[in-house]
């Protein structure tokens, strides 16, 4: 056959066009976490149209597995697609769903010649909820070999560091009471949000130099004449590793107990999915870098980028990598609205088809090359 990687390019460049349509449909319609209906449906349809099987697993809303190809290596192409509340598509998503898309298109023609299965997976829900975590419970990342997708980003990383973390909902439930006339009469679950920040703050002194616990109150009362009688507050909890986040999350919560110790409140603690810090394989992060370079991308110096995703728990499933993909952003930087904006220009469309690419060759690297037999034996 002619070289794989000059097809899969040319599918990139033909279906330019559709992609960047996908990538604006998906950022002027935000959807967030478990709502993402119409940017699921029109990501799988357009892969549909190309030649992809695609089925909606049951237990998973809003999530999609679309597939092609029958070689022996199994590759998944994650794309995911929920925005964030308040500011949109601030974290690009648009662009990681349309750069999967433009990828699994590409390998359509070749798959089957070097060896590939191609599995792109709508991902819901990674902005909190842990999308790719039920996935992985309800075995939809069984039988793949290797995992791959591509993060916009103010600057590029082959291996950018991941955190673990944990989203800690706390709910304290007082008494209410008139606040000027029988302010004695009443337990201020206020006062117990207000206890558990101090405590936090203090906490912040003597944790390792990698944690970071930082969060907001949801709910602060009802009425300043009346005194509080239910508080939330909801508190992200990162640590290098889940090992580390256990030992922060014990302590935070003594934190949030100390609030309720102090006020007589009594308190409940909501926990989302952990979501696990990044191990990106070596081998193919290389192979992405290679044929990133080969496009034009240049990368730096690795910068420290403390953020979070629960492709660290596919990543000690099976191998992955999540490199951050470079967008013009003029300062800004991920979940600010000037990033939103800059998911939109020239600069984001070309971080498309350039992760589309890069990732379709390392896909085909990955099925021709020296590493083929060892993601066989440690994957699927």
């Amino acid at each position: 056959m002619k070289d794989p990687k000059a097809i899969a390019r040319h599918e990139v460049e033909t279906q330019r066009l559709s992609l960047v349509e996908l990538s604006r449909r998906i950022h002027a319609n935000p959807e967030v976490r478990w709502e993402e209906v119409r940017s699921s449906t029109r990501t799988a349809e357009v892969l549909e149209a190309g030649g992809f099987q695609v089925a909606r697993p049951e237990g998973v809303p809003t999530a999609f597995v679309a597939r092609i190809g029958t070689g022996p290596l199994h590759v998944a192409i994650c794309a995911e697609y929920d925005a964030l509340p308040g500011v949109g598509h601030a974290c690009g998503h648009n662009v990681i769903a349309s750069a999967a898309v433009g990828a699994g298109l590409a390998l359509v023609p070749v798959a089957d010649e070097v060896g590939l299965t191609v599995s792109v997976m709508g991902t819901p829900a990674e902005e909190g909820g842990g999308g790719k975590i039920a996935m992985l419970e309800h075995g939809l990342f069984e039988g793949v070999h290797v995992a791959m997708m591509v993060h916009p980003a103010p600057y590029e990383s082959c291996a950018a560091k991941s955190l673990a973390i944990t989203d800690l909902e706390v709910h304290y439930k007082g008494k209410p009471s008139h606040a000027a006339a029988a302010p004695h009469l009443g337990i201020n679950a206020a006062d117990a949000v207000t206890v558990a920040q101090v405590a936090i703050g203090l906490l912040r002194q003597h944790v390792l130099r990698t944690d970071l616990v930082h969060g907001i109150v949801t709910k602060g009362g009802d009425a300043p004449n009346i005194v509080p009688a239910h508080t939330n507050a909801e508190y992200l909890v990162r640590s290098r590793t889940l090992a580390e986040l256990e030992t922060l999350v014990a302590r935070v919560l003594r934190c949030f107990e100390a609030g309720a110790l102090a006020t007589g409140a009594t308190f409940e603690v909501r926990e989302e999915p952990r979501y696990a810090e990044v191990r990106t394989d070596p081998d193919i992060a290389a192979l992405y870098q290679r044929n990133a370079e080969a496009l034009g991308r240049a990368f730096p110096t690795p910068r420290p980028f403390p953020a979070s995703t629960d492709c660290g728990n596919v990543s000690l499933a099976i191998p992955a990598i999540h490199p951050l993909i470079g967008v013009e952003t003029r300062g800004a930087v991920n979940h600010q609205p000037e990033f939103a904006a800059a998911c939109v220009t020239a600069s984001a469309e070309r971080a498309i088809e350039d992760g589309a690419v890069a990732m379709a060759w390392t896909a085909i690297d990955a099925a021709l090359g020296s590493t083929r037999e060892r993601l066989l034996r440690v994957g699927g």
